[in-house]
């Protein structure tokens, strides 16, 4: 608290006190009172003054210095009134009081929003696994009609069973603890799934699926982790180059108190410039832009969902040679996850 602008704001107080003290000052030569009264009521008069205006402002300058700094100390400022004393003086009661009422304010209206959000999210996954039946009926239908039907038509609707999916568990990652379990799975079981689910794609662009090293045991979520790795999966056919062999390789390695799946293809790859974006969300990129729409919603959400699980995901690419991805996964079932 800076005493220059303390004094400024009693500046009214100094000019009435200076006022008044002239006024008596006059009135004690008129009286031909003796100098040397009139010099000790001089004296106790700025005594009494500078006391008063010292006291006030010392008073004050503790208290609002220990409140700015608790704000700055803080990561929740509204928390501040739990920190601090209550004030000895009345406007520090005030001002207490309006925080007071205005943190009440604010958190009746945060636990609304909230409220309404939840709401909406909780409508948002009941209507993805309302819309997945006639999307599940849609794939059924094709590839029962599949003579028929042009194959755009599967395509479309892959692509929109992708987007579902996204929606899905992106919802769930930002309310982790209603679709959470983290148990011993079997990472080939996973892989297998990923590989049955993208097969007609596989063959359909020429990509080798090439599996080595999965024959372990994690703990994680098997459900979010297929779709971390199916949308890894779908980025690799999605950025495939046109050469004869094309592959996407799913890897792993065994380390003392970690597994590293690593899920490396031989695409266009990622520029320099975009590499460090890539997890961002909604970017795009060079490619995204170039190649294919893209929504820049999938690695955003597989990294989302990575640090949730206490996982780590990472990535490297070098442009038109290759894009490996890799997840690694502490062998500790009690790591620490995010909250």
């Amino acid at each position: 608290m800076s005493l220059k602008k303390f004094l400024n704001d009693k500046l009214y107080l100094i000019i009435i006190f200076l006022v008044i003290y002239i006024v008596l000052l006059l009135m004690f030569l008129a009286f031909k009172i003796d100098k040397s009264l009139i010099l000790v009521t001089s004296v106790i008069l700025f005594v009494f003054i500078i006391v008063i205006l010292s006291i006030e402002y010392f008073r004050r300058k503790d208290f609002y210095t220990n409140l700015l700094s608790n704000i700055e100390k803080l990561d929740k400022a509204y928390l501040v009134l739990e920190t601090i004393n209550k004030p000895n003086f009345y406007d520090g009661e005030i001002l207490c009081q309006a925080l007071y009422e205005v943190n009440k304010s604010m958190m009746e209206f945060i636990n609304s929003i909230e409220s309404q959000m939840n709401d909406f999210k909780e409508y948002i996954e009941m209507w993805i696994h309302e819309v997945k039946i006639p999307i599940a009926s849609l794939v059924l239908m094709t590839h029962n009609n599949s003579s028929i039907l042009d194959k755009k038509y599967e395509e479309q609707i892959k692509k929109l069973e992708n987007y579902v999916e996204q929606v899905l568990y992106y919802a769930r990652s930002e309310n982790a603890e209603k679709d959470y379990l983290i148990n011993e799975v079997s990472l080939n079981k996973i892989i297998s799934n990923v590989a049955l689910k993208n097969k007609d794609d596989l063959l359909e662009n020429k990509i080798d699926l090439i599996v080595l090293n999965v024959e372990y045991k994690i703990y994680t979520d098997s459900k979010w982790l297929e779709f971390i790795i199916n949308q890894i999966i779908n980025n690799s056919i999605k950025y495939k180059r046109k050469i004869r062999n094309s592959y996407v390789k799913i890897d792993t390695h065994d380390y003392e108190d970690k597994i590293i799946l690593t899920i490396e293809d031989n695409g266009i790859g990622i520029q320099p410039s975009d590499i460090r974006k890539v997890f961002d969300k909604t970017f795009t990129g060079k490619n995204g832009r170039i190649m294919t729409k893209s929504t820049g919603m999938g690695l955003f959400i597989a990294k989302n969902l990575c640090q949730k699980l206490g996982h780590k995901i990472e990535i490297e690419s070098t442009e038109n040679k290759y894009t490996k991805v890799s997840i690694i996964i502490s062998k500790n079932r009690y790591y620490e996850v995010l909250k």
